[in-house]
Formats: structure tokens, C-alpha cells, sequence
């Protein structure tokens, strides 16, 4: 188990007035690299801009500091700052961007299971879910990690010579998490965010053994895109691109040659 600096500082700080759309995030997520300061940043629904910041307590002040007059084009009106429990994150991140693509095929070959997959680094890194994502989070789904696909392979719909495969949903995703992607993955523990036509809000992935187990968990965490007690594979089973089911693909038959 890692132990926190016990130097180390953290705060919690809402900016408020015109800091939303003019580089406030990014300006912040510099200027804490610059002094060795983790944590994250995010634009509020309310227009203000929130962030979490720890490290050393002069880093923390002059990072208050900055905020305070914030960067060129931003108006900040008020800024409150309180500290926090220091949480042990290993970046500054800025929520609330795309981190990539994501998608979700249904595929039936050997066997019919769906394949997440996660944009990281110009590939998709994929995992086989047998009974496919759920929005309950009671629910714990097997993940078996599968070779990573080319982006290119995200958009494929229709019948193959073993089967046939339907873009099940599909859309944007945020990395989340105290640690920088990819090592989360490496790690085993991957928090992230869906922007799909049917999968929203928070999921985890967590292996459940030691590397190079393929052996995942995945995940629906408890938010306000949680669905307790649903069944979306099978309430929404048509793809989003065509509004076929995969049922519909395999009647079509093989692809002629």
C-alpha cells in the first residue's frame, strides 16, 4: 500500500465568473505540471470550473495564487478554496474531455458475446464480455482481455463467414482515475466515463488477477446514468447504426462472394 507525503497538501476550489470556453482548464493543467502538483480540473454545469489539487504547500499556493487572476481571457469574479484529505493522485488531469472513441459490438462466432473497446494510443483496446455491459451496479460482468482491433474496425456491421456482427452502441469516452492512462490499464484498475446512445456515465474495469491475467470485471458505477434492476442488452438489443438485431444480421445469411 502506498503512503501519502505527510507535507503533502490538498484543496478543493470552485472558480467562478467568465472561466468557462477560455483555456482556464488547460492553463491550470500546465501551470500545476510546472509545480509538481496533481489532481484534476473540470468545467460545472452551473458555469463555474471546479478542481482538486495536492502536493507540496507552496506548489498549492502558487497554484491558488494563479487561479486567483487566472489566465489571459479568463474574467474570474470569486474563488473559494477550502482543504481536503490528501487523495494520492499521480496526475492533473482535465475532466470532462474526450479521451477517444469507444465502441461495443455484439458478434457472434464460435460463441456470441459483445466486444468493448477502448480508444488508448491510436488502438482499440478490446475486451470479450459474454453477457454484455450492464447499467446496474450490482452487477458484475466478466471481461476477458482480447487482442487490441484497429480503429478502422469500429464501424463494421453485417453478416461474416462465421457469423455476423452488429455496432451494439457506440461513442465518446473520459478517462477518469488518479493514475494516467495507459498504466492504469497496466495497473489492472481503469475508472472511465461513456458518451454512448446507450451506455452513459461511470464504469470501472478491474482485473481480477495479477498480470498477465485476462481476467476482467467490468463495472457500472453509481451515478445518475445507473439503472438498478435494468437489463439493457436485452431491453435494446437493435444497433445503432443500422437499427438491426444481430438476429437479423445472422438470418441474412454469409456474405456473398
Amino acid at each position: 500500500m502506498e503512503t501519502q507525503d505527510p507535507a503533502a497538501r490538498a484543496i478543493r476550489a470552485v472558480i467562478a465568473g467568465s472561466v468557462q470556453g477560455v483555456g482556464l482548464r488547460e492553463a491550470t493543467r500546465r501551470r500545476a505540471d510546472q509545480l509538481g502538483v496533481r489532481g484534476w480540473v473540470r468545467n460545472e454545469d452551473d458555469g463555474t470550473v471546479a478542481l482538486h489539487a495536492e502536493g507540496p504547500s507552496a506548489g498549492i499556493d502558487a497554484l491558488v495564487a494563479f487561479l486567483a487572476r487566472g489566465p489571459r481571457g479568463a474574467g474570474v469574479a470569486e474563488l473559494s478554496v477550502h482543504d481536503v484529505r490528501v487523495e494520492g493522485h499521480e496526475q492533473f488531469a482535465i475532466r470532462g474531455v474526450s479521451a477517444g472513441g469507444f465502441v461495443v459490438q455484439e458478434h457472434a462466432s464460435s460463441t456470441r458475446h459483445f466486444d468493448l473497446r477502448l480508444e488508448v494510443a491510436q488502438t482499440m483496446r478490446s475486451w470479450a464480455v459474454p453477457k454484455g455491459p450492464s447499467l446496474d451496479p450490482a452487477v458484475k460482468r466478466l471481461a476477458v482481455q482480447v487482442d487490441d482491433h484497429a480503429i478502422e474496425h469500429n464501424a463494421f456491421e453485417g453478416p461474416t463467414e462465421g457469423g455476423g456482427v452488429v455496432v451494439w452502441d457506440r461513442g465518446a469516452y473520459e478517462r477518469g482515475g488518479r493514475v494516467p492512462w495507459p498504466e492504469a490499464l497496466d495497473r489492472g484498475h481503469a475508472v472511465f466515463v461513456l458518451h454512448g446512445e446507450k451506455l452513459q456515465g461511470g464504469f470501472a474495469l478491474q482485473r481480477t488477477g495479477r498480470a498477465p491475467s485476462s481476467q476482467w470485471l467490468l463495472l457500472k458505477r453509481r451515478d445518475d446514468e445507473a439503472r438498478p434492476g435494468s437489463d439493457v442488452v436485452a431491453e435494446r438489443p437493435a444497433s445503432v447504426v443500422s437499427g438491426l438485431t444481430l438476429d437479423e444480421i445472422l438470418q441474412a445469411g454469409p456474405p456473398r462472394s
